[in-house]
């Protein structure tokens, strides 16, 4: 049994950097990490080229796909964009992707496939409460932002209910451009206004929306300013640590002796509904807004704060200057407090979300819900950088519908796991892009126990380490371990109904690079800058083994570029796909991918694959959004799809004065949640 849909409610529902990011996004989302050393300098060995038994073919995914082998293997990272296909896809496809497809193009609009029709449900700033004021971006201040919408969504869930407001939206805020946000800015020397506006446009969202009054065929949305569950949290609302690792010395600061309560949630990525009700974030790039680690004299601190990523110097937002907390000269054990799953129960306005840290710390993309057969509850996790790793924690107890009490128990009581990739093709893997002789990268593996977790305490399954320390470094235990080197897992997400879980590998520039680690078979192309995504299966069905196969799905690029595979479908019926970020589902089965740092000329977008039948490994292209944004969430649903629109003119150059996109509304850009539909009324994606 396998649920990803919650069931409390009543129904769930330009120059290029790295990777193809804007030097600007790179500065601001994640503090340029790409251009920083990479992390993960343990010399684990990829077990596909040591293992003594090659897995045979009949023991990877059975999944009934039609395969075939590539043409001739190109090389990839090539000076200059592969140029896109002739034309896109037409309408014909899998049931939900029978539209025609969008072409590639770099306009300042969201652009879907002819027949629907778009909107903007929520923008950066929008009023979400009775008192909340109108959005003035040339007269901010911190106390009406923290009654607004906050900035730069991303993970966008989608409750379905009863009464006033049909649904509940949650997003998460995961980081500012001053640039963008205020007139004048100077990184060098912001202001404490303007920090205070940044610290609470961070964070998360809880707002209710409603379609009455649309009529039959529309499929807009509005919020329902005022409404009892509307909620912000920002850099300023507490926050507990549950789990083992609260109230110990490791997470223990001057203005929190006990170790338990946080102030903020910050850089939350991506995220999950669980089945009973509640909702998971992921706090990702947190390490940029600390400063100052090359005060750390003791050598295994320094390391510990090396490994994550930390600035030596000053931080990027210069935060330290405004609160102690940022200053790890000052406050050492801060860092340690932030890089977990939050869970936060949007029902009840009066409760405080928890920082679950039997999840383990890292840069959590998100965490999304499994149920194993008896019940468990089985979290995926995936570490957004180059060379780490991929996560999934199972809980000690079983699921009980309708007992919240119990279900706020279970993501603290169990084990966490790190994944260990093997090939079934040693010596094969060329790092061109070159299918093995079997015709496709594929083979089995294993996740390896960390820490088990129970009733307060940590049991390390890690020589050397403690359990508390396993699960607050889980990078270091991942690197004892001996954990496969990953090409960036971002999102990773069961399917509701296969059980079979995919993994976003966005991009890894710098795979296979002297001094780093090489091709294999679970990251097979040198210098990945388009990115790829696994499809694993677990042993038995079982969300709860600890042994799985797995095989690639889509290795992504120019579809003429002879080093990408569409799971053996026809390339000249795809649409080009670059940097996979974010997955979901539709009621068809297909898989919905949201792309981050497009690296073939066009602005990012969503794209629908079918996963089964003789359209399976088409890619079909949605929607995509203007100049600078990228495409986050997704959220479909048979008669709607919501997307965030992040960072619209985040791209080199541009300013608040002089902005590279006026989206959504011709002034300074907004991020915004969108929401399309078919102007027909008909459902997403049928004939």
């Amino acid at each position: 049994m396998s649920l990803t849909t919650p069931q409390r409610p009543l129904l769930p529902l330009v120059p290029a950097h790295a990777g193809g990011r804007s030097a600007m996004t790179c500065r601001y989302r994640c503090g340029n990490a790409c251009f920083h050393d990479v992390p993960n300098t343990s010399s684990n060995e990829y077990f596909g080229d040591v293992m003594t038994h090659v897995v045979s073919r009949r023991a990877v995914l059975q999944a009934g796909a039609v395969l075939g082998l590539a043409g001739a293997a190109g090389a990839v990272g090539a000076a200059g964009a592969p140029s896109a296909a002739a034309a896109p896809p037409g309408a014909a496809g899998a049931p939900g992707l029978r539209f025609s497809a969008v072409a590639p193009n770099t306009t300042d609009a969201v652009v879907v496939p002819p027949g629907y029709l778009h909107e903007v449900v929520l923008r950066w700033g929008d009023p979400l409460f009775d008192d909340s004021p109108e959005f003035d971006p040339y007269h901010q201040t911190a106390e009406a932002q923290e009654r607004q919408f906050g900035y730069n969504c991303d993970y966008l869930g989608l409750f379905r209910r009863r009464g006033n407001g049909n649904f509940l939206l949650v997003a998460n805020h995961e980081y500012t451009n001053e640039e963008l946000m205020f007139p004048g800015y100077d990184p060098e020397n912001p202001t404490r206004e303007q920090v205070e506006i940044a610290w609470a446009a961070h964070s998360l969202s809880v707002v209710a929306l409603t379609a009455e009054g649309r009529g039959r065929r529309s499929g807009g949305l509005d919020p329902v300013v005022g409404h009892p569950l509307n909620r912000r949290f920002t850099m300023r609302s507490e926050f507990e640590l549950s789990g083992p690792v609260a109230g110990d010395a490791l997470v223990r600061t001057p203005d929190d002796p006990d170790g338990r309560t946080v102030l903020g949630t910050l850089n939350n990525c991506a995220g999950g509904l669980t089945p009973w009700g509640t909702w998971l974030t992921g706090e990702e790039n947190f390490n940029q807004y600390f400063a100052n680690a090359g005060t750390v004299t003791d050598p295994k601190a320094a390391e510990r704060l090396r490994r994550y990523g930390v600035n030596k110097g000053p931080s990027g937002r210069k935060w330290e200057r405004f609160d102690d907390r940022f200053d790890i000269s000052v406050q050492p054990n801060e860092p340690n407090r932030f890089g977990w799953v939050c869970e936060i129960d949007p029902f009840d306005p009066e409760s405080t979300p928890r920082k679950r840290t039997a999840l383990g710390r890292f840069k959590h993309e998100g965490a999304t819900i499994s149920l194993t057969p008896d019940g468990r509850a089985a979290a995926y996790m995936g570490d957004d950088e180059r060379f780490d790793y991929v996560y999934k924690f199972v809980s000690r107890d079983r699921y009980r519908e309708g007992d919240h009490e119990h279900n706020a128990t279970l993501l603290d009581n169990g084990t966490l796991y790190v994944a260990r990739f093997t090939g079934d093709s040693p010596g094969e893997i060329t790092g061109d892009g070159k299918l093995p002789a079997d015709g496709e990268f594929d083979g089995s593996g294993e996740w390896l126990p960390l820490v088990t977790s129970a009733d307060g305490e940590a049991h390390s399954h890690v020589p050397g380490m403690s359990g508390v320390e396993a699960l607050v470094f889980a990078r270091q235990a991942g690197d004892a371990v001996g954990a496969t080197k990953m090409d960036r897992p971002e999102d990773v997400e069961p399917h509701p109904d296969t059980g079979r879980v995919y993994m976003a590998l966005t991009n890894n520039t710098n795979r296979g690079l002297p001094g780093y680690a090489g091709p294999d078979e679970a990251n097979p192309r040198r210098a990945n800058k388009h990115g790829h995504v696994i499809e694993l299966r677990e042993s038995d069905d079982d969300a709860a083994s600890t042994t799985f196969s797995w095989r690639i799905l889509l290795v992504c690029g120019d579809p003429k570029d002879p080093s990408t595979y569409f799971a053996g479908y026809d390339k000249d019926q795809v649409s080009p796909i670059s940097c996979p970020d974010n997955v979901t589902f539709d009621k068809y089965g297909n898989l919905w991918i949201s792309t981050d740092g497009n690296q073939l000329g066009s602005n990012d977008g969503l794209f629908g694959v079918a996963l089964e039948g003789p359209y399976r490994g088409q890619v079909k292209q949605f929607l995509t959004v203007p100049v600078g944004a990228e495409t986050c969430g997704p959220w479909v649903t048979d008669d709607r799809v919501l997307v965030h629109v992040q960072h619209p003119g985040e791209a080199d150059g541009s300013t608040f004065e002089n902005p590279l996109s006026h989206w959504p509304d011709g002034g300074v850009p907004r991020p915004s949640c969108v929401v399309v539909w078919r102007a027909d009324g008909r459902k997403i994606g049928t004939a």
